[in-house]
Order: C-alpha cells, then sequence, then structure tokens
C-alpha cells in the first residue's frame, strides 16, 4: 500500500499555486464560521484577477469578508447561507444573493444534482494522524458535505485545528492540494451578558429539568443562560454548536451527558465558536464528538433525545406567534440556521421544550421587539404553529396550544410595559376581546 505521507509531500503547494486550481467562473464553498481557512482566502484575494463572477458560498463568515466587498464585484459574487457583518451588505446588493435553507438541509444542496453543487471546496483541517486521516476540527457542519462532493479540494492543514472526533475526518487521499499555514483559529468574542440577559436566562432556566438535553445558539442570552444551570444535575448536550460556557459545566460535573437517550455520555455537536479555552477542551476529547449538520439538525435524530431543550433568539415575535429571526423589514440581517431544526425536534422529543428568547425592546428601548405585526417584507423564520414557549426578561409566554387571543394577552404581558398599551388597543381591534 501507497504511504500516505508520500502523497501528502507530492500534494504540498502554496496558497497561490493552489488558487490558481480554481475554474475562473466556477462555484467555490468555503469552510464554515471559525474553521474558515484564512490563508486561502486571502490568496483568492490576491490572485481575485484570474476570476470572473466567481461565486462564493459561505454559511457564517467569520473572517474579513473581503470577496463580499462591492469593490470586488467583478470577480466574485457572494452566495450567502446566513448574512454576517462583513457580508450581511453583499447579500442585499446586485452583486451578492442570499439562499434560504434549514440548516440541516444544505448539504443537500451540495450533492450531485442539487442547487449549490462545488466546483471547488476551501477547507481547513487538522495535522493528519498516523493512518493519514485529518480532522475538520471546529467545523464539520456542511464542510465535510462540501469536499466529499466538490471537484477540486484545497486543504489548508493548520497544526492549531483541534482534532475533533466522531464523523469529522478527511484523509489525504481525497484532497487535492494542501497548503501547510499555521494560523491562529479565529476566536469568537465572548459577548456581554447584562441585566436584561440575565433574567432571560434565569427565565430560560427554568424550564430546564435536571436530565434534560440542550441545545443552544450563539450570544449573551445563550450564554446568561448557562450561569444559571449549575445547580442542575445530569444535563446533556446535542447542539449545533457550543462555546465556551459549556466547558465550565462539564467541568464542574454538570453536563455528564448520562441521561442522553443516543450517544449517551457524549456531547454532540457540529461546529464549535468559541475562545481558545473551548478548543483546548474539544482537542482529541472522546467526550466531545463532531457530525454533518444532517445528522446533528436533523429534527428526527434530534427528537431522539428525552427532554431535548432547546434556546434559540429572534428580531422580532407578533402576537399570533409568528418569528421572525433573520430580517429587519426587507433585508436580509442573518439566516434561518438551525432554528426551526432544533424547533421541530424539540416538538418531537418526550418532554422537549423548545425556547424563543429575546430582549422586549430593541434601539435602547425605543423598539418593541414584541410586535401587532412582523414588519413589512420580514420573513416568517418559524411558524406559529411551531411555537412553544417565547421568553423575554418579563417572563414566559407558553404559545403552544393556545388560541390566537390567549396568544396575544401572553405575549403582551411579556413585552415592555411601555408598549403594551398601544399592543392591547391593536388586539382589541383585531380579536374584540382578549
Amino acid at each position: 500500500m501507497k504511504d500516505w505521507r508520500e502523497e501528502y509531500k507530492n500534494k504540498v503547494c502554496s496558497s497561490d499555486e493552489a488558487i490558481k486550481k480554481i475554474k475562473k467562473d466556477g462555484r467555490v464553498v468555503v469552510g464554515h464560521a471559525c474553521g474558515e481557512p484564512i490563508e486561502l482566502i486571502e490568496a483568492l484575494l490576491r490572485n481575485k484577477t484570474l476570476f470572473k463572477k466567481l461565486e462564493i458560498v459561505h454559511m457564517v463568515a467569520m473572517g474579513k469578508g473581503e470577496y463580499a466587498k462591492e469593490e470586488n464585484k467583478e470577480y466574485f459574487t457572494h452566495n450567502s447561507i446566513f448574512a454576517g457583518a462583513t457580508t450581511r451588505e453583499a447579500a442585499n446588493a446586485e452583486y451578492g444573493d442570499f439562499t434560504p435553507s434549514f440548516f440541516f438541509e444544505i448539504p443537500k444542496l451540495f450533492r450531485k444534482g442539487g442547487n449549490l453543487k462545488p466546483d471547488t471546496a476551501l477547507i481547513q483541517v487538522s495535522l493528519p494522524d498516523e493512518h493519514g486521516y485529518c480532522s475538520y476540527g471546529v467545523s464539520c457542519d456542511y464542510t465535510k458535505e462540501a469536499a466529499e462532493n466538490a471537484d477540486i479540494v484545497i486543504a489548508q492543514v493548520n497544526k492549531y485545528m483541534p482534532r475533533t472526533l466522531g464523523n469529522s475526518f478527511i484523509n489525504i487521499k481525497d484532497i487535492d492540494y494542501i497548503v501547510e499555514c499555521d494560523t491562529p483559529i479565529i476566536e469568537l468574542k465572548i459577548p456581554t451578558i447584562g441585566e436584561v440577559e440575565r433574567k432571560i436566562g434565569e427565565h430560560c432556566a427554568s424550564l430546564i429539568d435536571d436530565g434534560a438535553t440542550l441545545q443552544l445558539g450563539i450570544g449573551a442570552i445563550p450564554d446568561a443562560v448557562l450561569t444559571f444551570l449549575k445547580e442542575k444535575k445530569d444535563l446533556g448536550i446535542h447542539s449545533e454548536m457550543i462555546s465556551d460556557g459549556v466547558v465550565d459545566l462539564a467541568n464542574a460535573g454538570v453536563i455528564t451527558n448520562k441521561r442522553k437517550n443516543i450517544h449517551n455520555g457524549k456531547m454532540i455537536v457540529t461546529f464549535l465558536m468559541g475562545s481558545k479555552k473551548l478548543y483546548d477542551y474539544i482537542d482529541n476529547n472522546p467526550e466531545v464528538e463532531l457530525y454533518p449538520v444532517d445528522y446533528v439538525n436533523n429534527p428526527f435524530v434530534i427528537a431522539q433525545n428525552d427532554n431535548l431543550i432547546s434556546i434559540n433568539s429572534a428580531i422580532q415575535v407578533d402576537l399570533m406567534g409568528q418569528v421572525n429571526s433573520e430580517t429587519i423589514g426587507n433585508k436580509q440581517f442573518s439566516g434561518t440556521g438551525g432554528q426551526v431544526d432544533f424547533v421541530r425536534g424539540a416538538s418531537m422529543s418526550k418532554g422537549g421544550k423548545s425556547i424563543i428568547a429575546l430582549p422586549s425592546t430593541a434601539a435602547k428601548g425605543t423598539i418593541s421587539k414584541i410586535v401587532f405585526n412582523l414588519d413589512s417584507g420580514s420573513a416568517v423564520t418559524t411558524s406559529r404553529n411551531d411555537v412553544d414557549y417565547v421568553v423575554t426578561e418579563y417572563g414566559v409566554a407558553k404559545l403552544k396550544g393556545r388560541s390566537l387571543r390567549e396568544r396575544a394577552k401572553a405575549l403582551i404581558a411579556i413585552s415592555h410595559p411601555d408598549f403594551r398599551e398601544e399592543l392591547t388597543k391593536k388586539a382589541l381591534e383585531k380579536f374584540k376581546k382578549i
């Protein structure tokens, strides 16, 4: 059998050489979030004059996102699956676009016959092990599927990428070009937890029982929830991602995963966003396993865990319970992500609960996030039929199984006091009584 080390050596090249192998007007899928291959993206920019409207497909871009700037529209067009700070403008402009999708269905788009099958995958992986396998590290999610379906795979091999276990590996033989470059893995800035977030976190924690399995999103609210779980017992994790707060609870013996129905004793995630503290914790740690997103976020897989609690945020919730988590008016702000995947998985879970948690106001208290109608042009991310609990700093509203009048009354009660009178007036005009 041919030694993989010889094959590895033959595939090593510079980032500029590798980038020149990309079809000038093709489609490139970039590794996700903190797994973004920074050196390959920088090489793409350095060699931009080689390309003509190269389509770059990316979910959360944690790097500079310069390929999405208007000044580069002659060379690149950005197709966003989840708009972020550096790609939001392009997603709403003529030199970019946005593709709506449930997170768990994105890998299907990359397969033969899918609308987004890649010509090239740009990925970042760990150093190979003794068998020639590299780990996808902090980004398995759709990155693995993109690499398995692309005509060309270009990998940045990085000694700083942690080796994550599970179904998160690629063999050297399946990589076409290897760029050795040791750049620090992108870290997620730790959010500031204010008094509003603490109150929301406390309300959410009141809905979590011992032995529950958790899905947590990104940001101050999920982090605040974790701070109120220190007295809980035998919690589990089945989540699209985790961050630093989970490490503290695991080390404290709060998260044990002992009462999970599937993957007992294991935290199951599809990508990771955090600091070096998190990356060091998950490196070669058999208690944490990464799997592709079409498995982790599949509602039927999620539902196999009893008492699955999902916690996600939103931009607006209307009095019928419709949730907009991705647009501000007709402008794309973020994306669907895995919210609906886990809302539906939690709904099917025995004893499961899904929570939409959000501050009652935005813009320093001048705008209510509990609204009579969603703003004109807004997307409905999670339908009123799917929504279970809504939480603000003012309390908890249970919506599932409630009538429209009951929903309106419950949501007004957890809205900011400054807006309750106007919301009540509009609700009475529609429902006659509440």
